[in-house]
Parts: C-alpha cells; sequence; structure tokens
C-alpha cells in the first residue's frame, strides 16, 4: 500500500492493519521529512486519544493529514505504532 499527496509517496508498506477502513501504515514506513508534529487531539472512545501530523511536501501544508494512537486502548491495541492517513491523501496498492 502507499500513501500519496501532492504527487509524493509518504508511506509504503505491505504490512498495513485495516481498521475502519483506514490503513494504518507501521510507523517506520513513513517519510519522516514530510510530517510535522500537530497540537491536534481527538478521542476516538474504543481507540483512545489520536495525536497528528501535518503533512508538507513542496511547499503546500495538509494540516492534520495523518493521525496515530500512541497508547491504544486494548481494543486497539493492533494499531499501536502505525499511523492513518485522509485530507486528500490517497491511499492505493
Amino acid at each position: 500500500m502507499k500513501a500519496i499527496w501532492n504527487n509524493t509517496i509518504l508511506a509504503e508498506s505491505d504490512d498495513t492493519v485495516v481498521v475502519e477502513n483506514n490503513h494504518y501504515f507501521p510507523a517506520d514506513s513513513i517519510k519522516k521529512e514530510y510530517f510535522e508534529d500537530s497540537i491536534a487531539h481527538t478521542t476516538c472512545p474504543w481507540k483512545g486519544r489520536a495525536s497528528y501530523y501535518s503533512v508538507r511536501v513542496n511547499g503546500e501544508l495538509n494540516k492534520d493529514a495523518a493521525w496515530y494512537y500512541p497508547e491504544p486502548k486494548d481494543a486497539a491495541k493492533q494499531i499501536k505504532d502505525r499511523v492513518a492517513f485522509w485530507k486528500g491523501v490517497q491511499v492505493t496498492n
């Protein structure tokens, strides 16, 4: 699977975990040079507290376009150390 935005591959892996139709990529598969920590957080009742990354490619910013669960609840432990995408990031194989 690949995560692509602004004609650039942000992450690539054959080992994604699908939860609620979102592909969670291993954290070590993301190209960290495109990611910036965000102050945004949301809470899911069964997954826990999500943190976000903004993505910057070729000078363009996609705010909070990726998220992860630093300490997911037990029901979502399979997505620990994984990153998912939205906001126009295309996930394809």
